[in-house]
């Protein structure tokens, strides 16, 4: 792709997104759809206007390796132990449950072994954009809520980086898991000792220099997503683990402060690139499973997460909050889909349909979240929080 292309490409990708995210924030919509809908829009299935969508794939592939470093970057171990106390068994249990519903769905419709497992994978997890990012600030930094939503959610990203792990080589087998259980370990005493005895230091000695802090934290996480890679492992772990390493350094806050627009721009390729592979000639194909998913996603999710909250001495009201602010897909379910794609262990229908079925619990878990929970763009003046 040539260098007048790729920018006219930008041109079309960030101005299209902005005239759709515009439509998207009067609409109460999560912006990540306006970015799907512009890919398909514009993509090779759509308009054809960016014919070739493979340059920007490669590219987007970065915002999910910053995704994961800046996650990373907010888990410290002391706030990682509180939360695994606190929400351990709700969030093992719903997760089996909902891989369960999601295996079921895939067998239904006549899908792969491993097709409907990797479905199952993606029911599992709720949307940090949804169930966070509408949360009132004051609820989210100071009550009970904001802890619980919080826990539940980390432990969701939690069990996403362990399934990326395996599906990134295109198999679950024993070898494979095997191989994954040895190289972690490694790779994160790797990581321990170099931020203890390198890192540290480095930060310490040139911290005022804002731009050098700013490179190395780059190069720290591309270093140790590539050396994940060599060792077997995904980028995207390494990522995540580089971020671990520097989450009790004073200076994590600036470092995560100072890569959000890096990651911003990132993904927003990424979900781009998701709609630009979006084959709507295959809708006919996809629509039935992705309807009953989401179905399954919007109904059952609040009931299950009610009943496990109440179950656990949490309020009837608290309870039901809770389950409708987790009662969706996740973004990192559309991860999985394209990492199982990339990897050749799902098929395009397989990974169309974990896709459709997010978009669609997006956009109706948005509308359900803002009409009937305090939110900050809540529809009626007595649930609206800042």
């Amino acid at each position: 792709m040539e260098s007048d292309s790729l920018l006219f490409s930008f041109f079309l990708i960030f101005s299209g997104a902005a005239l759709l995210s515009t439509l998207a924030l009067f609409l109460r919509q999560p912006l990540l759809v306006a970015y799907i809908v512009i890919g398909v829009i514009l993509g090779p299935y759509g308009l054809e206007l960016i014919s070739d969508a493979s340059l920007l794939t490669d590219i987007a592939e970065f915002g999910i390796i910053f995704l994961l470093f800046l996650l990373g970057l907010d888990m410290q171990p002391s706030k990682l132990i509180a939360t695994l106390k606190n929400t351990f068994l709700i969030t093992l249990a719903s997760s089996l449950l909902f891989v369960a519903l999601g295996y079921s769905t895939g067998i239904l419709f006549s899908f792969s072994q491993a097709e409907s497992l990797v479905i199952g994978f993606a029911m599992i997890f709720s949307s940090t954009i949804i169930g966070i990012k509408l949360l009132p600030t004051t609820v989210l930094h100071q009550k009970h809520m904001g802890e619980l939503m919080v826990g539940i959610l980390l432990l969701q990203d939690f069990i996403a980086i362990f399934i990326l792990a395996f599906l990134d080589s295109g198999n679950i087998e024993q070898a494979n898991a095997l191989r994954v259980l040895v190289a972690f370990p490694i790779l994160l005493v790797i990581a321990y000792v170099s931020t203890r005895y390198i890192l540290v230091k480095l930060i310490g000695k040139f911290d005022h220099f804002k731009e050098y802090i700013f490179l190395l934290a780059i190069g720290w996480c591309l270093g140790l997503s590539e050396l994940a890679s060599v060792m077997g492992l995904s980028a995207e772990i390494g990522a995540f683990v580089a971020g671990v390493s520097l989450a009790t350094s004073p200076i994590a806050l600036f470092i995560a402060y100072s890569l959000k627009p890096l990651r911003d721009f990132f993904l927003i390729l990424f979900f781009f690139s998701l709609g630009a592979q979006f084959n709507i000639s295959l809708l006919s194909q996809i629509i039935a499973p992705a309807l009953l998913l989401a179905v399954l996603a919007l109904s059952l999710k609040p009931i299950v997460f009610h009943y496990l909250l109440r179950r656990f001495s949490e309020r009837n009201r608290l309870a039901w909050d809770a389950g409708l602010r987790l009662g969706q897909i996740s973004e990192f379910s559309l991860l999985i889909a394209f990492v199982a794609a990339q990897s050749g262990m799902i098929g395009e229908v397989a990974s169309l349909v974990i896709q459709g079925a997010a978009i669609i619990t997006f956009l109706i878990s948005s509308y359900v979240v803002v009409m009937f929970c305090p939110t900050p763009i809540a529809l009626s003046p007595r649930l609206r929080r800042d």
